[in-house]
Order: C-alpha cells, then structure tokens, then sequence
C-alpha cells in the first residue's frame, strides 16, 4: 500500500506580502496555507487517490451522509519551527493512533498510521513557507479530518469516504486571557455518557458543546467544564477544548480518568512528565465536591486544563449557580508554568527531547 501523497503544486499561492502580513498576526483558525492534502477510500479499492493539491472547497451531493448522520471524526496538531529554521511535529503517531480509534467508534475506516503522518509531511513540505518563526507560541496548526461523501439516505456505515489535512498559521488559543481562564460548570448540558462518543475526536461532540460554550460566555467565564451528571453531586470530567489537571498540597497531579473524556496527546505529555517536577500523577473519577473542597482548603493549590490548542493554559477561577471560587491567590500556579515552559520548550527545540516526541519534518 502506497503511502505517497505527490505534490500538485498550487498555480495561485498567496502572494508573498500577504501571507507576511497574515504571519505577522495569524490569530487562531482564520487563515488557511495554500494547499491541502486528500484521499478517497471505497470499500472497491480502499485508500486511493492520494496527493496534495491546491486548498479547494469540497463539492458535495445533498445526500451526503455527513451531513445527515455525522459521520465524521477529525484530529488537530501542530508543526513547529525551531531556532535553526527546521520544521518538526510533536508526537503525530499518538494523533495518527487516536484518528484510528475515532473512526472505529464513528463507523468509518482506519486510515493507515504511515498514510496519516505521509498526508501531514508532504502538506507541511508544501507550505513550509507558512510555518511561522515562533516569537511566543506561533505554529503551523493542522486539521487531519475524514468524512462520509457517499449520497446515501440510509443509517449504515459510508462506502464513499474522504479524507483531507487542511493547515492554519496560529498563535495561542487563549490570546485574550490574562494570565489564564475561568470555568462554566454547566448543569444544563454534559458532554458524553459510558458508552457515547466521549472518547471519539468527532465533530458532532463539539458541534454539541457550542450552547454550553454561550452559556459560559453569558456567565463572564472563557469555557464550560462539563460534569458527568447535572448537578453539583456529579464527577469533572473535562473542559470544552481541555482536559483537566488539579495539583494538590500533598504532590498529587491529579486528572479525570479516561472513558468518556479524550485521551489527549498533551494530556498524556503531562503525565509522562509529572515525575520530572516532583508530582505523582494520578488518573482517577474526581467529584465536583471534592474539587470545590480543596479550592477552598488549599489541598487544591493549581488547576490546569491541556490540550494541543491550549498547550497549557491555568484555571484561574470556577463558576457555577452556587458558587464563584477563586483557585490560590487567583495567579497562574508555579508547577503550572514550569510544565508549560517544559511542553513549550520539547516542541520549539528550547529544551531537550529526552522522550523522542519530536519528528523531524524539514
């Protein structure tokens, strides 16, 4: 099976002062590099026309099944430029593996690891002139995504499928937020149950998550965190575009455990790295209660969420109809940013790999 995605150059790329003008302030998800990479897959012939084109807009049946039953499950990462000018990714096979998982629960068909980091470097290659010279987080982010294209009225799994990465300049998720964020608890709305699609990176777990984001907003407050139940009684399970992390007075780095949440790649970083700092990560259901009790007693001195987008980013305070509590003295914590100046570091070449996360792209 070939995993080779040959570049058809695009014959109208963004000319050069623009695409300047755009790296110099990228923002986060609005502007998109000049090509794409794609492929098809049918049950006939499996994955197939493979390549890297010039980004395009998709031309879709009415009948779509995507757009009538969701069919859908995508993944997002980032290429890193280092001091030295070279491009790298960070941990793209546990990317790759979880994009597997997430078509396996959304009934669509793996797409092989060596294609999925194939499509990523050759589009990387492609727009290696987007990737930004880091001053504080720029990145090349990337969208890995695959969707039922068969016209089918039908509830079954597609036998048309595409697959495309799209690439996007950015800087950091949290642009906006001074120093860190403030968390919704939503009574209203909960993410996934035992058995959904918690676990699944699909469209239709965030598309959900869009009232409960308003919601928060409403209340003052830059993301929801999601319990697994309806009132205050119920356990954390994450936040919107995040998972969670609690650092406790006794050296605990404590996070939700995995079922009905992702199982996220900077998550699973932060885990390997916690001996590093003198904490012991553990992996455990964690109640709402007993997170508020140790805000409000100190046993809870740091709370942070992580994810590819977010890298690192602290919780500063927790809202809910009940209650407004404030984490320490309402201040990024020390274990928090000595954690994320490490991530940080590993993925724009400052500090040592010690783990081979780093793959080199160009």
């Amino acid at each position: 099976m070939s995993s080779a995605f040959p570049l058809l150059r695009s014959a109208s790329p963004v000319p050069e002062a623009e695409r300047a003008a755009v790296l110099a302030a990228p923002g986060f998800g609005r502007h998109f590099t000049d090509h794409m990479a794609s492929a098809l897959w049918t049950p006939q012939a499996g994955w197939h026309n493979r390549q890297v084109t010039a980004v395009r807009p998709f031309s879709l049946h009415p009948a779509s099944s995507v757009l009538h039953y969701a069919q859908e499950v995508f993944e997002g990462l980032k290429a890193y430029r280092h001091a030295d000018g070279s491009i790298w990714l960070f941990r793209p096979e546990r990317n790759a593996q979880r994009f597997i998982r997430s078509a396996g629960r959304m009934g669509l068909p793996p797409l092989p690891e060596d294609d999925f980091l194939a499509s990523i470097e050759a589009l990387v290659r492609a727009d290696e002139a987007w990737v930004p010279v880091a001053t504080t987080q720029e990145s090349l982010y990337l969208r890995p995504f695959m969707f039922a294209s068969e016209p089918f009225l039908g509830v079954r799994p597609a036998e048309q499928v595409t697959y495309a990465v799209i690439a996007s300049p950015a800087q950091s998720y949290f642009a906006s937020a001074r120093g860190g964020v403030t968390l919704w608890v939503s009574t209203a709305y909960t993410r996934a149950g035992q058995g959904g699609t918690g676990a699944a990176k699909c469209g239709g777990n965030y598309g959900a998550g869009v009232a409960a984001q308003v919601e928060a907003e409403r209340h003052g407050c830059d993301q929801v965190l999601y319990l697994d139940g309806l009132d205050e009684e119920a356990f954390v399970e994450e936040a919107g575009t995040m998972n969670l992390f609690l650092v406790t007075s006794r050296g605990e780095l404590v996070t939700p455990a995995l079922g009905t949440i992702l199982d996220g790649v900077t998550r699973d970083t932060v885990l390997a790295l916690a001996t590093e700092f003198d904490l012991t990560p553990v992996e455990r259901p964690v109640p709402f209660r007993e997170l508020c009790v140790g805000i409000a007693d100190g046993t809870v001195t740091e709370v942070f969420a992580a994810g590819t987008a977010a890298v690192i980013t602290p919780v500063l305070g927790i809202k809910s109809t009940r209650r407004t509590l404030t984490v320490a003295d309402g201040e990024p914590g020390k274990q928090t940013q000595a954690l994320r100046d490490r991530v940080l570091g590993i993925q724009y070449g400052r500090s040592e790999d010690t783990h081979g996360w780093l793959r080199h792209v160009r």
